[in-house]
């Protein structure tokens, strides 16, 4: 899966533009990257929300126990690759029907954590049980909501292109052609929005911090958690 969103949308975390600018590499356009994916997958389904975001899914290399999956509904769109192990109780949850499957479930608890504030979005993630990582754009309020899963067992990344859009994608390979070292791999049990950049739903009170990686590494940067000072707090 591909997402890309202009810098009208969001901001791109500023240590991959410290990466990017630290080891200079080429890089491609949002509009190249795009038609990249699409050629290579060429089963895959595009959605372009011009000027704003550019979406692309394929069942492509898929694995059975991780399928990936798209719905649009009230101008929410989403892709979701995974399975939620406590799906029913979830659909319970939200008075979702029967047939709802995990793409449908994690834009209705999008749309209860906007619309019901303050409802907690550290509540609302650790509530997904599973392997799970997901993109949202919302066009009503020009917002993205990104997440992934406690285990980090869907590989997600994030980059940004030549033309300084942020781009997230399952392809590493794609985004690295595209971002150059301004590519680092998406942490697990954080989330991603237009109001809060990078933030840990897992750990809600540490920081997410980024370290530069070495020359040979693929990303630029690795983003962590940061850890409480155990020995600061036991004195």
């Amino acid at each position: 899966m591909l997402a890309i969103f202009s810098g009208a949308v969001v901001r791109a975390p500023e240590e991959l533009v410290q990466a990017g600018n630290r080891t200079p590499t080429p890089k491609k356009s949002a509009n190249r990257l795009f038609d990249t994916f699409v050629r290579k997958f060429s089963s895959s389904v595009a959605i372009n929300i011009d000027p704003l975001a550019r979406i692309s899914y394929t069942h492509e290399t898929e694995s059975l126990m991780k399928p990936r999956s798209f719905a649009v509904k009230d101008d929410i769109f989403c892709t979701f690759e995974g399975a939620l192990e406590n799906l029913a109780s979830l659909k319970q949850q939200y008075g979702l029907g029967k047939h709802t499957n995990e793409v449908v479930l994690a834009m209705e608890a999008y749309r209860a954590l906007r619309d019901r504030a303050p409802y907690s979005t550290n509540h609302m993630l650790s509530h997904l049980v599973g392997k799970f990582a997901f993109i949202i754009f919302d066009r009503s309020t020009s917002s993205v909501f990104i997440a992934s899963d406690q285990d980090g067992k869907i590989p997600l990344f994030l980059g940004i292109t030549a033309d300084g859009c942020l781009a997230f994608s399952n392809d590493a390979e794609i985004l690295r052609d595209a971002c150059g070292k301004s590519l680092a791999s998406f942490p697990p049990g954080c989330f991603f929005s237009t109001n809060t950049g990078l933030r840990s739903y897992e750990h809600p009170k540490n920081k997410v911090t980024a370290e530069m990686a070495a020359e040979e590494e693929i990303c630029g940067a690795t983003f962590k958690i940061e850890r409480p000072n155990l020995q600061a707090t036991a004195e």
